[in-house]
């Protein structure tokens, strides 16, 4: 017969068991009684305070969704920095260490429950996107791009590294006055219109956040650029007509798996022989489900694609990849900026949504950023062209030409005898 979970007996022996899981990551672990267990050693990194036995049992029984739900409802807290815990964890817990077969059971449950569907997409992406654009005003960019930023140089603020990351893209794409590019998943609009604005192209852009394309539709007009650029809120699977150019960017992760090849029959219909398409997204290393608390809590129906799986999408169609990059550390440095604003904003966000969503917020963007400096997360950027492109250069000095080398260039040239 097993003691209560009240018993002495029986706390010692859950927080040994997840004291033993925790203490390779040198994470301490304490019950609020004052029982302690885990690292124990000067140089620990945080302390993980448990309220309760009941709360330290569904810990060793799923300790990937608990730890994020404990921690959400207070019954869990950090002493120490949240972002170092988690990236501690990250490089130095395996998921065989953390994983139990009822946490195994509970994350495919999850992805069949958050299949992504023509309905389940629209479902899973209204509960992230639509919670008001204002909440992302307070901790995004100007323009609320709320995909990695480029910082083509270290001194630039995040409004600089978003408008170099567009930018990065366009010259990625040799977009050329008068073309015509079909993105699927805009956001709020900002690429689509940087693209317009300082590229001269004509756009239609997809989504399928009523908010989001509101959003974007209010700031075409107002910059008098809804005659160039057209918001459709519809779903990828109905993108249809001739472009020349593809660009999806942060939307392969929400594509799930399962429907990789809706996604190809999409880039096959829009990317010819003399076109060009570019990938940007959210990836690993190997092949593993997202967290199951994020995909619960903050990205149902995500899956972040090894580089294999993206480019295995591609394959069957016959198109050349040019260009492949990882941009993991500037993704790491644009969470940095997200989390600090939303930590100077978060007394607003209690106010608009309840202490809960704070701390829930909170963990999920430490925990991205956690991920992109563990390595556990990466983002790619693929680009690919038909055979017949004649567009893309033959080498990579249009990708980092700014006005200082050019300048550098000139001087170089004039001094030369």
């Amino acid at each position: 017969m097993f003691a209560p979970l009240e018993s002495r007996r029986t706390r010692q022996w859950l927080l040994q068991n997840f004291g033993r899981t925790v203490e390779p990551a040198r994470i301490c672990l304490r019950l609020e009684s004052g029982e302690q267990a885990g690292y124990a050693g000067p140089d620990a990194i945080a302390t993980i305070v448990v309220r309760d036995a009941n709360t330290l049992m569904r810990l060793v029984m799923n300790p990937e969704i608990e730890f994020g739900d404990a921690y959400a409802d207070g019954r869990l807290r950090v002493e120490g920095n949240l972002a170092a815990l988690l990236e501690s964890a990250f490089r130095n817990l395996s998921r065989d260490r953390i994983g139990t077969p009822y946490a195994r059971l509970a994350s495919r449950w999850l992805a069949w429950k958050q299949n992504n569907t023509i309905h389940g997409s629209r479902e899973n992406i209204h509960r992230h996107y639509d919670l008001t654009s204002d909440f992302y005003k307070l901790w995004l960019d100007s323009q609320l791009v709320y995909t990695c930023a480029y910082y083509a140089d270290d001194s630039m603020n995040l409004e600089q590294a978003q408008v170099a990351k567009m930018d990065y893209v366009c010259r990625k794409l040799q977009l050329q006055p008068g073309e015509s590019v079909v993105e699927t998943g805009c956001g709020w609009g900002a690429l689509a219109l940087h693209m317009a604005s300082h590229y001269g192209v004509r756009v239609r852009a997809f989504n399928i956040s009523s908010e989001q394309v509101a959003f974007a539709r209010r700031r075409a007009k107002q910059m008098g650029l809804d005659g160039q650029v057209e918001f459709v809120e519809d779903d990828y699977r109905n993108v249809s007509g001739d472009y020349d150019a593809f660009a999806s960017i942060g939307m392969l992760e929400h594509v799930g798996k399962g429907h990789y090849g809706e996604m190809r029959q999409v880039i096959a219909r829009t990317v010819k022989k003399t076109t060009r398409g570019l990938l940007h997204f959210i990836g690993r290393n190997r092949s593993n489900p997202l967290n199951a608390w994020i995909r619960k809590r903050i990205f149902p129906g995500a899956y972040p694609p090894t580089l294999r799986e993206a480019l295995e999408l591609i394959e069957p169609l016959d198109l050349a990849v040019v260009d492949v990059e990882n941009l993991r550390m500037h993704y790491a440095r644009t969470l940095e900026e997200w989390l600090a604003r939303f930590e100077k904003s978060a007394n607003r966000v209690g106010e608009m949504f309840g202490a809960e969503f704070v701390r829930l917020w909170r963990l999920y963007l430490a925990g991205s950023l956690a991920g992109f400096r563990a390595g556990s997360l990466q983002l790619f950027q693929v680009l690919f062209a038909g055979s017949d492109c004649k567009l893309i250069p033959t080498t990579r000095h249009h990708l980092y030409r700014t006005e200082q080398t050019e300048e550098k260039e000139l001087r170089w040239m004039h001094a030369t005898p």
